[in-house]
């Protein structure tokens, strides 16, 4: 089974016992209102399309915040209990404001979040989200070595990113967001993954 969530409709993703609802999900409904009738006042597909994006990236932005709840980071990866996780965007941004909208006033295990972002890998700082944007595709082996912290759960969008050594990879399948889970990838930087996450995506390994 793969969680999905349709790009432009209210369809919300499948994860057990409705651990994905809630008031992040509240946040797509009146942006995928907006998308609606974004598409139906459009007077080319340029702008229809451009508001398609912003729908993906903010569902995309609430899926960051989830993974947050279901992967276990150890004890070592934080300064101390009050450390917040630490949410980092490499390369080009396509999330605009979506990500800190979407943290804004939320904890997970008592922690805070924060959003740092990183236009060049030689600017990389620690994080605990790393979403590696499509604009490193060409050298995205060069990104995942240069991960500065042992304890980084990776995300991106780029093709095949799990299967390349990223630990999760959006798919986007018939305007449907899903992701994979690249099971190895997370057991060598000391993750651990909760099953109801892997009970939604497909899994995949090196």
């Amino acid at each position: 089974m793969t969680s999905t969530f349709e790009v432009g409709k209210a369809t919300g993703s499948k994860i057990g016992a409705g651990a994905w609802r809630g008031s992040a999900f509240a946040k797509i409904s009146g942006l995928v209102l907006a998308l609606v009738l974004c598409c139906a006042f459009a007077n080319t597909r340029r702008h229809c399309a451009e508001a398609a994006a912003v729908g993906e990236y903010q569902i995309k932005a609430v899926f960051l915040y989830n993974f947050a709840k279901f992967v276990e980071w150890p004890s070592s990866a934080f300064a101390d209990a009050n450390s917040p996780i630490v949410i980092a965007v490499l390369g080009e941004d396509p999330f605009g404001s979506s990500l800190e909208q979407v943290v804004k006033g939320k904890t997970v295990g008592g922690r805070r979040f924060s959003i740092k972002r990183f236009e060049k890998i030689r600017d990389l700082e620690p994080c605990h989200i790393l979403f590696i944007s499509s604009s490193e595709s060409g050298h995205l082996s060069k990104a995942l070595d240069s991960i500065k912290g042992p304890n980084v759960l990776t995300v991106s969008e780029i093709e095949r990113f799990a299967q390349r050594g990223g630990i999760i990879g959006f798919v986007v399948t018939d305007n449907k967001v899903g992701f994979e889970i690249n099971l190895d990838a997370a057991k060598k930087v000391n993750l651990k993954l909760s099953s109801k996450l892997l009970k939604v995506a497909r899994v995949v390994r090196d």
